[in-house]
């Protein structure tokens, strides 16, 4: 049986950071929030940070939304947190793992999330890293450990059993969820659905395509997919001289 977008368990977050995409998918019911990141800022030509996320905040004031530290000092980084997490009740700080000297944040993450800083610890690609956030993380404020499965699949990584470790960790720390990260293609919010996994963060793009989820059956794509190639050769003009062979033969 196809599966619709209804029938998904997983919470939807778009993932992204232009202002105008952010406020009309969050048009959507079915999306439940929103993660940023420096990139992405720098893609959406952000300039001034706090007046970016406070806007934003603002505009979409009832549902998720993560904003980055981008220091790579650990003090910085805890500093910058307690800044961001007062931009809203509803904003997530996200701490990245590492720092780019290889040293880990699990301390920082502990001492925020104690102190009630919601947190989302991102570029997360193995289990050790997923415990060690569990540890930080247990009894804390609410938080979200972000894996980064595209990434892995990018470099030829199966990332099924670290996703199920992920989710299975997590079951036995009550204020922490699993969010899917580095979404490739829609068949990934599939897969992190029948996964267990609490969120998965997407591009836009990729969310647009969801509520076609279980609309077309195979043979309907099929005669679709050679439509679009017919229409496309009348398009351009493709002509083919057959050496007065007949088309029938």
């Amino acid at each position: 049986m196809a599966i619709k977008l209804d029938d998904l368990k997983v919470k939807l977050f778009t993932d992204g950071a232009d202002k105008a995409q952010i406020v009309d998918m969050a048009k959507n019911r079915w999306i439940a929030g929103f993660t940023t990141n420096p990139s992405l800022l720098k893609k959406a030509g952000v300039k001034d940070y706090a007046a970016y996320a406070r806007d934003l905040v603002d505009a979409v004031p009832d549902r998720h939304i993560s904003f980055e530290v981008f220091s790579d000092d650990i003090p910085e980084m805890v500093a910058q947190g307690r800044v961001i997490a007062s931009w809203g009740k509803n904003v997530y700080v996200k701490l990245p793992v590492t720092t780019t000297r290889k040293e880990p944040l699990f301390d920082a993450v502990r001492t925020l999330s104690a102190d009630g800083v919601k947190i989302n610890l991102t570029a997360v690609f193995s289990a050790d890293q997923v415990g060690k956030a569990m540890q930080a993380l247990a009894g804390g404020a609410p938080a979200c450990v972000s894996v980064f499965a595209g990434r892995l699949a990018d470099f030829g990584i199966d990332y099924a059993p670290l996703m199920r470790d992920a989710v299975a960790q997590a079951r036995d720390t009550d204020n922490v969820e699993i969010i899917w990260a580095s979404t490739r293609e829609v068949y990934n919010v599939i897969e992190a659905d029948q996964m267990g996994c609490h969120i998965i963060t997407a591009p836009a793009d990729v969310l647009k395509k969801l509520p076609a989820l279980g609309t077309k059956t195979a043979e309907e794509l099929s005669v679709g997919a050679v439509q679009a190639f017919r229409e496309d050769a009348l398009a351009v003009g493709l002509t083919l001289d057959l050496g007065g062979r007949a088309a029938a033969e």
